[in-house]
């Protein structure tokens, strides 16, 4: 199936020559003309090339799995149970009309490859079958692989590519997204000859693709009331590792330890129930503005490491409330009860971040406990006072130390003692 000019393609003859130079090492993606190759393309064939790889074999260099290894994948893949929509919206219209249905995991794999029996018997000859995997690392630019690589809806026309393999194909492939957490969890396809890159096609894809997120949503709606979500707790206060405990499966409390960055997206997602952007989410965590791809790969990574269940996407925001120790120190303060508040509070909020947000949180829940603490003390409590200077917060608080040696209710044994710790504060300052 040859292709021809369409619109928002340079033409064939010049594409196939660029993309020639390029491979040959003859011309790099930075110096790539936009008015030859789209930039969305040239920065796949750049990755592509960086990957390595070969454009002679594209995807005829994947192995497929054994059927029972792909009836399992297709088991695992959420995108499965959707089948039926995509079936009754693009494949029965495509048996007769040169044109395959792809369907592919998140990673790329190919679940399932239906439509015309002639273009089937020709993807065949270029591995684009189910259990290959096409992802854009694997096979280079194509439009499930590239789509799934940026998370963005995508047409790739003939010589785009970048194995030439694949060259005499034209496809638009559009990212399907879970309907309750945003993730990604696959995309679906249309390869087929030239006349399939045009505006309606990409609109009856992404038609498609609503239809299979609505009827993922509407799935879960029916389905009888789950269990409880699983109960979770976040530890990230004082100068031990931040620490996410939850129940597993088998009812048994897990603990995961958290990096210094994943452990500032929760506190912020528990700070903001209302949700937040990518970018808004970047610049709470860095003054120098993280891009969204970084976010994004934190999230994932983040997910991995708790549950995908915890965290919804679009924007990011927490799917059920958690506990935590700064949320606890943060509600008795609230309820005027500084003894609760004092004895979950174990020191500074995440003292080794960096991130503006959670310097600013920080600041907002010591100054919070230390005022609550000081004025209790006016009041006679002086055991909440020392409890406070005991902490590593309270160590050089002059002022706390000042009224835990002028108050009256303190012995004498605790008047030398802060008498004693003023004057080392003093020889510090000296």
């Amino acid at each position: 199936m040859g292709t021809s000019r369409t619109k928002g393609s340079p033409a064939g003859s010049v594409l196939r020559a660029v993309h020639q130079r390029f491979v040959t090492g003859e011309i790099d993606a930075q110096h790539l003309d936009p008015a030859a190759v789209r930039p969305v393309i040239a920065d796949s064939w750049r990755r592509s090339l960086a990957t390595g790889v070969d454009p002679d074999r594209g995807g005829a260099q994947f192995t497929p799995v054994v059927p029972k290894t792909l009836d399992q994948i297709r088991a695992d893949q959420p995108i499965s149970a959707a089948l039926p929509v995509i079936r009754k919206l693009l494949v029965e219209d495509a048996k007769d009309s040169g044109v395959m249905v792809a369907v592919a995991a998140a990673d790329g794999t190919l679940l399932w490859v239906e439509g015309d029996p002639t273009a089937l018997s020709k993807g065949e000859a270029m591995n684009f079958v189910p259990g290959a995997n096409w992802s854009e690392s694997s096979a280079g630019t194509n439009a499930p692989g590239t789509a799934l690589a940026l998370d963005r809806e995508l047409q790739i026309h003939g010589s785009e590519h970048f194995a030439r393999l694949v060259q005499p194909w034209t496809c638009t492939a559009v990212p399907v997204h879970d309907p309750t957490t945003g993730e990604l969890i696959g995309c679906v396809d249309l390869t087929g000859d030239s006349q399939i890159a045009s505006a309606q096609t990409l609109g009856l894809v992404r038609a498609t693709v609503m239809a299979i997120e609505n009827h993922l949503a509407l799935q879960r709606l029916l389905q009888p009331a789950a269990n409880p979500v699983i109960a979770a707790r976040l530890t990230v206060l004082g100068g031990d590792r931040p620490r996410w405990i939850a129940t597993g499966d088998d009812g048994q409390p897990h603990q995961h330890t958290l990096s210094g960055r994943h452990a500032d997206i929760l506190v912020l997602l528990s700070r903001h129930p209302e949700g937040l952007s990518a970018d808004h989410l970047a610049m709470l965590l860095d003054d120098n503005d993280l891009d969204s791809v970084t976010i994004r790969v934190e999230m994932s990574r983040l997910r991995r490491v708790i549950g995908a269940q915890y965290v919804a996407s679009r924007p990011y925001r927490l799917l059920t409330p958690i506990e935590s120790d700064v949320a606890e120190v943060f509600a008795a303060l609230h309820r005027g009860d500084v003894d609760a508040a004092l004895s979950h509070y174990s020191g500074a909020l995440l003292p080794q971040s960096v991130s503006p947000a959670i310097a600013r949180l920080r600041t907002e829940l010591g100054e919070s406990l230390r005022t609550a603490v000081l004025s209790a003390s006016a009041a006679g409590h002086v055991g909440l006072l020392r409890r406070w200077l005991a902490l590593p917060d309270g160590r050089d608080d002059r002022h706390g130390w000042q009224l835990l040696r002028n108050h009256p209710s303190a012995d004498p044994v605790v008047r030398a003692q802060a008498v004693g710790h003023l004057a080392g504060l003093d020889a510090d300052l000296g």
